[in-house]
């Protein structure tokens, strides 16, 4: 089973690597950032609470994407592994993860003897180059005071997880400043070695 959590700034590459590797190993790429747009352009009760802080840049509150994130989970084409995007973004979140995945390993243990652990991998970019390539990009909430918030709240809140999933033995670095073609190789190496 490959189960898989992508870190990374914004405009680090996770969601061009998440849908390439989902390709690669024939399991679902699970955006939260997808799925919070989707109900943002759907004008749900969810996409407008979001829309609020997606805006001014700050992340959705735990508990509107902890329920839709185990909905998707628990959907059939994610029962035989996942690539998450997006999420976990802080601890709370990934040790909530942590218990899907132990709920998960135990309802298919007698299903799958050669169950993989979860492998996280962090894409490393220099801020500048992330600044550059989210200009870049010209989407509607991409000006550069936003991406420099962004950046901000992502080292402030989300880094911690890196130290999280280090102390698990649950952590791969791998460069996100190179060509698409050399990341997806080297997150694939990542993946089969976890």
């Amino acid at each position: 089973m490959v189960q898989v959590i992508f870190l990374g700034p914004p405009g680090s590459g996770k969601g061009t690597q998440a849908a390439r590797v989902s390709e690669l190993f024939q399991v679902p790429h699970i955006s939260t950032g997808d799925i919070l747009r989707t109900h943002v352009a759907q004008q749900t009760d969810l996409g407008q609470k979001a829309k609020a802080f997606m805006d001014r840049g700050d992340l959705v509150p735990d508990g509107l994407i902890l329920d839709m994130v185990l909905d998707r989970l628990h959907q059939p084409d994610a029962q035989k592994g996942w690539i998450l995007d997006g999420f976990p973004r802080n601890v709370a979140q990934a040790t909530f993860i942590e218990q899907v995945v132990l709920q998960q390993k135990a309802e298919n243990a007698s299903e799958n003897a050669q169950d993989k652990s979860l492998n996280t991998i962090n894409l490393e970019v220099p801020d500048q180059v992330l600044i550059e390539r989210l200009l870049a990009r010209g989407r509607a909430d991409d000006c550069e005071q936003t991406i420099r918030h962004r950046l901000q709240v992502y080292h402030e809140q989300t880094e911690p997880l890196i130290q999280f999933y280090r102390d698990r033995n649950q952590l791969s670095i791998v460069n996100g400043n190179l060509s698409v073609d050399q990341v997806t190789a080297e997150l694939k190496k990542a993946i089969v070695a976890a």
